[in-house]
């Protein structure tokens, strides 16, 4: 199956989940572990680069003293935005963890899914954490950090659906836009089947309606949009597992390094397992 295939190369290609716990990065809000999407969107970050001074050394960034990430802050709870319109959750922590760590003030661009992916292969930011996990057909245009999470895909549905995963191929399926859900459920069950969504939250609402028979997304995001919408409920078997990684421009060996470097040390002292634990704290 072409979904079994491209899964399996994610994860030839990735490392197994960090553990960790520890401080964030300063970022354009001033907070210790969270980025601003206010922020982001007034910072005058050109396409042209810019160097930084880094602890691993001179590193070039699109924007001098700066780590712009880019992300689309629908994809609880690894981005979200808070009531002042921050962008918090897992990846902007970890992200701020690592703008510390190269000496680098971290500032969020919030966007679009696939656009923030562009926004890395244009060089319009540095790095891309939006719950991103490696495929074929990124592999060719991104290069991608080691694993720092891992997501386990699941089928959002009614209660009393009889939707499961045997006949998901029958069904309507809602799906986020160029994630992985909506690649491999098209790959799977025919664009036919699929309904493409911005994000998450509008197919979710979608499901409500009546408009989709069930929802394709990763569990962590799952379990909120279950638990704002009485009603809904989630399979329980899961339905494929990838790893989560940072995405860089194509070739930008410079930028892999540092935060390969960073993530190692974000993982060797604690930080990185406390970030998640902190959003998705262990059952035991």
């Amino acid at each position: 199956m072409k979904k079994i295939l491209a899964m399996t190369m994610a994860l030839a290609m990735s490392l197994s989940l960090v553990a960790c716990g520890g401080n964030g990065a300063t970022s354009s809000t001033g907070s210790a572990s969270t980025g601003s999407a206010s922020a982001s969107q007034n910072s005058s970050a050109s396409t042209g680069s810019a160097s930084s001074s880094a602890a691993s050394g001179e590193l070039t960034t699109v924007e001098a003293g700066k780590l712009i990430m880019s992300t689309n802050a629908a994809f609880p709870p690894y981005e979200m935005t808070d009531d002042t319109g921050a962008v918090v959750g897992i990846d902007a922590e970890i992200a701020g963890a690592i703008a510390e760590k190269l000496g680098l003030e971290l500032v969020i661009d919030d966007m679009d899914f696939d656009a923030a992916q562009l926004a890395v292969q244009q060089g319009k930011s540095d790095i891309c954490m939006a719950g991103l996990s490696i495929t074929e057909d990124r592999l060719l245009v991104m290069d991608f950090s080691d694993s720092y999470a891992t997501g386990v895909q699941v089928v959002i549905t009614k209660e009393g659906s009889d939707v499961t995963l045997d006949n998901l191929g029958e069904k309507m399926i809602g799906t986020q836009r160029a994630t992985t859900g909506n690649i491999y459920c098209t790959d799977e069950y025919g664009e036919d089947h699929v309904v493409s969504y911005d994000d998450g939250i509008v197919a979710v609402q979608d499901l409500m309606n009546g408009k989709v028979d069930c929802v394709v997304i990763d569990q962590a995001p799952a379990q909120e949009f279950v638990a704002a919408n009485p009603g809904l409920v989630i399979l329980d078997t899961p339905w494929v597992e990838e790893e989560y990684s940072i995405g860089v421009n194509k070739g930008n060996t410079a930028m892999l390094d540092a935060v390969n470097g960073a993530l190692a040390e974000l993982t060797a002292d604690g930080t990185l397992q406390a970030i998640i634990e902190k959003y998705i704290p262990t059952e035991g």
